[in-house]
């Protein structure tokens, strides 16, 4: 039997939103993004009348005013966000246990087995739909398919508040003509080199030899090849599921240039004691730890890591490991606007640890109950409660970076999944 998956995207999801809390902007140009005083200067989402003005999300604030001098700038609530998330999952649950979300406004759903109860795919498409319009106040485009690339495709296709069904009698005519890079993981650099090679349209990528892809581009040139051919075969994660947490980090742009060495330790102290309360809360320590920066004109990025001998979750320990791999390739070199730490290779607080006659035990855990009182305290009594010293020294830099610890990540495409079909390739 063929699978029946569908692709949910909320359309302008956080513009949608804010316009329903905030009618009063509505017949203006509105566009959620970061603080334009604190330079968070990314536009992450913008309503029909800012996208007719040429503004584009991941745009720079001051780009998008250039294009458009009357537009509103929100600042973003993903806490509200995410409400709403929650309830359009619940709708999605009626028809199905099957449900991936793909970050906080798209989900796959494989309605495969609710065709009995529910009726056909464009009945379920349709009466989500409506239920979303209606119960949540905001519009959805859905991709109907048999696989979850072409599903993503169909949701992209035509927008906003539509569905489009696709087939394997109309998949060629659809997404064959359309560009390589409309292709769910073909991104820039991967466009840049299919180009190269005169690989322009998604039809000229399934017709391509897929041993000439995998050299070209290892094994994701023969996934590539299969997702252009409708092979994909990944499964649609059951709404329980949750993937091993892999790494947890956080990075901030800074309100103004980061140009010595003190600059960069409050920072760098501050996505430190970030990082290590979302591992204490998930009881994890990490074994590598990760160093990035982007320069002030964006040109020049750096990133480094490194396996400690120890696993930590200590803020100081982490904050010192990143420092040292600042110190080691970034040093002097130019001010750097932008900062991430990033612990990776993950175990369970609880394993056991070799002892290491070299090390101060005591010192670690008055550390370690540190970081756990100072968590408790701004529990109760907020951030700016309690602070190292350090943070003292520029207020203005300490204060107005205050780390917020709601990232959002999705999870990676074939976690759960599986990529049956690329053996049969040699590569």
């Amino acid at each position: 039997m063929r699978r029946v998956i569908l692709h949910v995207d909320m359309n302008s999801c956080y513009a949608s939103i804010e316009l329903l809390h905030r009618p009063q902007l509505r017949g203006r140009p509105m566009a959620v993004g970061g603080d334009p005083e604190s330079r968070h200067g990314i536009v992450l989402a913008k309503d029909q009348l800012a996208k007719k003005a040429g503004v584009k999300t991941g745009m720079a604030l001051w780009e998008a005013r250039r294009l458009c001098p009357e537009i509103v700038f929100v600042p973003p609530n993903l806490e509200l966000y995410m409400r709403f998330s929650k309830m359009a999952h619940a709708i999605y649950g009626e028809y199905t246990e099957q449900q991936e979300a793909f970050g906080i406004d798209e989900s796959w759903l494989d309605v495969t087995a609710s065709s009995g109860c529910c009726g056909s795919s464009n009945d379920i498409a349709q009466d989500i739909s409506r239920r979303i319009k209606k119960e949540l106040g905001v519009t959805v485009s859905i991709g109907v398919s048999w696989n979850k690339i072409f599903a993503k495709f169909g949701s992209d296709y035509r927008k906003p508040d539509a569905i489009t069904q696709i087939t394997p009698s109309n998949y060629r005519t659809i997404i064959w003509p359309q560009p390589v890079g409309n292709l769910l993981y073909v991104g820039r650099a991967t466009e840049r080199k299919l180009y190269e090679h005169g690989i322009l349209t998604i039809g000229q990528l399934a017709q391509t030899d897929p041993a000439f892809l995998g050299g070209l581009l290892g094994k994701m040139g023969v996934i590539l090849h299969m997702f252009a051919n409708g092979e994909d075969q990944t499964p649609v994660s059951r709404e329980s599921f949750q993937a091993p947490i892999k790494s947890v980090g956080n990075g901030i742009t800074a309100p103004r240039d980061l140009v010595s060495d003190q600059d960069v330790k409050i920072i760098v102290e501050m996505l430190s004691e970030s990082v290590s309360k979302r591992m204490r809360a998930s009881q994890l320590k990490c074994t590598v730890v990760e160093f990035f920066a982007l320069s002030s004109d964006m040109e020049y990025s750096y990133g480094r890591q490194h396996k400690i001998k120890r696993p930590t979750n200590i803020s100081s320990e982490i904050a010192r490991e990143a420092l040292d791999l600042y110190y080691a390739g970034w040093y002097g070199q130019r001010p750097i606007r932008h900062i991430g730490v990033r612990a990776s290779g993950l175990v369970d607080a609880l394993c056991p640890e070799q002892m290491d006659l070299c090390v101060n035990e005591v010192r670690r855990r008055k550390l370690d109950q540190m970081d756990v009182t100072m968590e408790s305290i701004r529990s109760r009594f907020g951030y700016g409660s309690v602070r190292k010293g350090m943070m003292l020294t520029d207020t203005d830099l300490s204060g107005r970076a205050e780390v917020k610890d709601h990232e959002v990540h999705p999870h990676g495409y074939f976690e759960a999944g599986n990529r049956t079909g690329v053996e049969k390739y040699a590569v």
